[in-house]
């Protein structure tokens, strides 16, 4: 089981950017996969989870310039940063689990549980310049 984040990079406010991860080693039909970031002086935040039926959910803070989405393979997960401000400057994870814990309409439980994944990306690092 692994998991490999990329597309950070440097960019400025107001821009975009596409970070992908791909999960290998699980099986396609209960994969949990989200992205959480580390943002300095920060604690870890939940960005976007999704769920092995590919519900998604994204955190009520970035859901108004963030989306995330599962390729046609099921073993990636996209977050589309529109819009991008100089905090979301950190270093973002891509996790993932054998399966969620909460489902359904509580899917976003998993926002607030990073111990619920075993597995984790190295993280990739957005900076956003103002």
């Amino acid at each position: 089981e692994k998991v490999v984040e990329s597309g950070g990079g440097s960019v400025q406010s107001g821009g975009s950017l596409r970070l992908s991860c791909l999960a290998s080693g699980y099986s396609r039909s209960t994969t949990c996969m989200a992205w959480f970031r580390h943002a300095p002086d920060s604690e870890r935040e939940g960005l976007a989870v999704i769920d092995y039926e590919g519900n998604v959910v994204v955190a009520d803070s970035v859901k108004d310039r963030f989306t995330a989405s599962r390729g046609d393979d099921k073993d990636s997960f996209y977050l589309q940063m529109d819009d991008v401000k100089p905090e979301d400057t950190g270093t973002y994870y891509c996790a993932a689990a054998t399966f969620c814990v909460y489902g359904g309409t509580l899917l976003a439980r998993e926002l607030t549980r990073p111990d619920d994944f075993n597995s984790w990306g190295k993280g990739t690092q957005v900076t956003v310049s103002s």
